[in-house]
């Protein structure tokens, strides 16, 4: 059995822990630096990592994946905040990093949760189907971001599929007040809630005259990332380029 050898930046909070604990508990991933805020990243590539896990905050995130690139590491990225011009970036990283003859992987997953991912993959699927569309996203209130990666991913997915399919906007009458009506993703109204208590839930509503379909995820504690992270260490290092979440490597 080949060892994958792991770093993790953001090794010092709650979801850097946790994934510390996972891949020192895997036969096959060995823990070789783990880092927070102020370490240097240099060590990544002197510990012999070939796969880093970035669970820090979005005002530094993609400052670290160029900076793996530049080291020939693979990057998993669980840290939200990413837009379609960073995304864009990296990609563009990638690529010239690839003509200069390092193939690196990049990984991007708004939601490491199996249960979520599949819920995203349904409502996706599910939301050509409806006149209503909306999504109410709920987290604990130490979350710096709203709405949240996973909430916005699963929205622009369902208004993709919605605009492919020729599904007109969600009826919607408000003339005043819009601020109560939540984000305006791409068309679909996203919710955010933040309360004591939570960790990370989703709640999705479709609706018909005379129907209406709830697709609900719950993720009760951090160790249910776990199985999505190192499921995405494993992939990372076979597939060269950007991939942005995690439905693209469960073969859904």
């Amino acid at each position: 059995m080949n060892t994958i050898k792991v770093a993790v930046l953001g090794a010092n909070g709650r979801m850097g822990r946790t994934v510390c604990a996972a891949v020192e508990a895997a036969a096959d991933l060995e823990l070789v630096a783990a880092l927070d805020a102020g370490d240097d990243l240099a060590q990544v590539a002197a510990s012999g990592a070939s796969v880093a896990v970035d669970f820090t905050v979005p005002a530094v995130t993609e400052a670290n994946v160029h900076a793996l690139v530049d080291q020939g590491v693979h990057a998993v990225v669980g840290t939200t905040g990413w837009t379609d011009e960073s995304r864009a970036r990296v990609a563009d990283h990638l690529a010239t990093s690839a003509e200069e003859g390092t193939a690196v992987g990049v990984l991007i997953a708004p939601n490491f949760g199996l249960s979520a991912v599949l819920a995203m993959t349904f409502a996706a699927r599910a939301a050509r189907y409806f006149e209503s569309a909306e999504v109410v996203e709920l987290h604990h209130p130490n979350k710096v971001d709203a709405p949240s990666g996973t909430a916005t991913h699963t929205a622009q997915a369902m208004a993709a599929a919605r605009s492919e399919a020729g599904v007109a906007p969600s009826p919607d009458a408000t003339e005043s007040g819009w601020e109560a009506r939540g984000a305006d993703v791409d068309g679909v109204r996203v919710h955010a809630v933040r309360l004591r208590g939570l960790v990370a839930h989703e709640e999705i509503l479709l609706g018909n005259e005379g129907e209406q379909l709830t697709i609900r995820q719950d993720s009760f504690d951090r160790v249910s990332f776990m199985p999505g992270v190192l499921l995405g260490i494993r992939e990372v290092v076979g597939r060269p380029g950007l991939t942005v979440g995690l439905e693209n490597v469960m073969d859904l």
